[in-house]
C-alpha cells in the first residue's frame, strides 16, 4: 500500500496526554469563573471528559448558566491549563517525533482537543514544521458533535492537503472509526498507555513507534 498523506491524532500520538487531574481542576476553575463556587464533583467530571451537547445543557440548567457561554469558558480554561503543562515541561512531544522529518508524505494533525491547544503545541515545540494542516475543535457546543469518530475534521485536513491515498494514525478506537468513516486506512499506535489495550476495532495497521511508518509508507 502506498500513501501520499499521513494525518495524526495529537495527544497520545505526537505529544503526551494531559493528566486527568489537570483537566478536572481546570474544569472546576471554569465553573468558578462562571460564578459556581461549589459545583457537584460528578458534574465537574462529566464536563471534563466525554461531554455532549445534551449533558452540557443539563448541567448548565442545574446552575442556571448559559450553555454556550459556559462551554466557551470551559474550553478556554482547559486549553490554558494544557498550555501551562507544556510550558512547565509536563506535557512534551514523544521522543520519536523527529522520525517524521524525512517521511516522504504530506502530513497533518486532527485532534478532538481545542484548536487553541493544538495551535499552541504546534508553535511551542520543535518538530511540527512539516504539518500542512492542524485541526482541533472550535470552542462551541456544536463542535462536540464533530469529534472523532465523526470524520468532519479529518475530511477538512485531507481537503487542505489535497490528499490522494491517506492514512490516519491514532491511539483511540474512535480514531480508527473516524478513519473508516472518512474512507481511509488507519494505524493504531501502541504507546505505553495502550501497550496492553484490547481493541474492539480493526485498524489497517498496528505500530509501536512513529519510525514504523517508514516501512508502511515507503
Amino acid at each position: 500500500m502506498t500513501y501520499d498523506t499521513v494525518v495524526f491524532d495529537n495527544d497520545g500520538v505526537l505529544v503526551g496526554r494531559t493528566r486527568f487531574d489537570v483537566l478536572r481542576d481546570a474544569t472546576r476553575n471554569a465553573f468558578e469563573e462562571c460564578g459556581v463556587e461549589e459545583p457537584d464533583p460528578d458534574d465537574v467530571e462529566q464536563m471534563t471528559i466525554g461531554a455532549t451537547p445534551g449533558s452540557v445543557g443539563t448541567v448548565c440548567q442545574t446552575y442556571d448558566l448559559d450553555p454556550g457561554s459556559f462551554w466557551r469558558t470551559r474550553d478556554d480554561v482547559v486549553s490554558r491549563a494544557q498550555q501551562q503543562e507544556a510550558r512547565e515541561g509536563r506535557k512534551t512531544p514523544y521522543d520519536d517525533l523527529d522520525e517524521l522529518q524525512d517521511l516522504d508524505v504530506q502530513m497533518g494533525i486532527v485532534s478532538s482537543n481545542q484548536q487553541a491547544t493544538v495551535d499552541f503545541l504546534v508553535d511551542h515545540f520543535d518538530g511540527f514544521d512539516r504539518m500542512g494542516a492542524a485541526y482541533g475543535r472550535e470552542p462551541t457546543i456544536h463542535s462536540l458533535q464533530l469529534r472523532k469518530p465523526n470524520p468532519h475534521y479529518i475530511e477538512q485536513a485531507l481537503g487542505d492537503l489535497d490528499a490522494g491515498n491517506a492514512l490516519f494514525v491514532g491511539d483511540n478506537e474512535s480514531d480508527v472509526r473516524a478513519a473508516e468513516n472518512a474512507g481511509i486506512d488507519s494505524a493504531f499506535i501502541r504507546r505505553p498507555h495502550r501497550r496492553d489495550w484490547e481493541l474492539n476495532v480493526w485498524p489497517t495497521w498496528e505500530i509501536d513507534r512513529l519510525s514504523d511508518l517508514h516501512d508502511i509508507v515507503e
